[in-house]
């Protein structure tokens, strides 16, 4: 197999457990047929190697990006579920940028949560690969 072209997050830097012990976060609240959403949210927040990662804001305080930036957005989403007092949140900026995640997504529309899940990971790491340096 061929080295990869770039490495984005070195082996030695990812932490399979969590930096710091997380209580509980918020819950998110179900509207509009959006469980397919909240459920790819849920995961995504308390996968420990990317919280970690999202809660030390090291992806907003470099990133370039001008308009969409599914890191960013994720990274203020987890940093709310994980930080507020609130015992659930609406993901409005999630909910909001869900025609730029995946073009066939539709508000209100009952939709798949692995479709949903591959696009948002597929928007993660164009966003990771469009701040990097080649």
């Amino acid at each position: 197999m061929a080295p990869p072209q770039r490495i984005l997050f070195p082996p030695e830097k990812i932490c399979v457990d969590w930096q710091q012990r997380q209580k509980a976060g918020a819950g998110l609240y179900n509207a509009d047929n959006m469980c397919f959403l909240n459920s790819v949210l849920q995961c995504l927040t308390y996968t420990p190697p990317l919280a970690n990662y999202l809660l030390s804001h090291e992806h907003s305080s470099s990133c370039r990006q001008q308009g969409f930036c599914m890191m960013c957005i994720m990274e203020a989403h987890v940093n709310n579920a994980l930080n507020t007092s609130a015992s659930a949140i609406q993901p409005r900026d999630v909910i909001n940028a869900l025609p730029r995640i995946g073009g066939h997504f539709m508000l209100g529309m009952q939709e798949d949560a692995h479709d949903f899940l591959c696009c948002t990971v597929t928007a993660m790491q164009r966003a990771c690969l469009a701040g990097s340096s080649a």
